[in-house]
């Protein structure tokens, strides 16, 4: 018998440092290639910050300040059929630079600052949603 399939609580760091924001390429799925905020799975016992500070310190090598929660996400990953593999609930939290130029790590193949004013919500290259939160993050949405 299958396991039933149960939502997984998640973090993304949306970093902003001045008008840019930080993103990595996605090595795993359900996003691998894709670029989005550095994020992962909330160990028990820590707070949403504590989680995304150390997925952004594992992912890049940055350090940031975390702030407010900005959104939840669900995100559902299917298979070819359309059945279900897995359920995350990202939890976008807002964070401020202090320290550090990204260096892709652990789950991240390439990690860089990019212009919120430039990204295109309509590249095929960004996660879901990635656009939206960058731009609700530097107030612009």
């Amino acid at each position: 018998m299958t396991a039933p399939i149960r939502p997984i609580a998640a973090v993304i760091a949306v970093v902003r440092r001045g008008p840019e924001v930080l993103l990595v390429r996605r090595i795993n799925p359900p996003d691998a290639g894709l670029w989005g905020f550095p994020g992962g799975k909330i160990d028990p016992g820590e707070s949403l910050a504590e989680a995304a500070l150390r997925e952004l310190g594992e992912e890049t090598g940055v350090t940031a300040s975390a702030g407010a929660v900005i959104d939840a996400l669900d995100v559902l990953d299917r298979d070819a059929a359309g059945a279900l593999r897995h359920h995350f609930i990202l939890i976008a939290v807002a964070c401020s630079w202090l320290a550090g130029e990204p260096v892709a790590a652990d789950d991240a193949s390439d990690a860089g600052w990019f212009r919120v004013a430039e990204l295109d919500p309509d590249d095929p290259a960004f996660s879901r949603d990635v656009v939206a939160l960058a731009r609700r993050a530097a107030g612009l949405a």
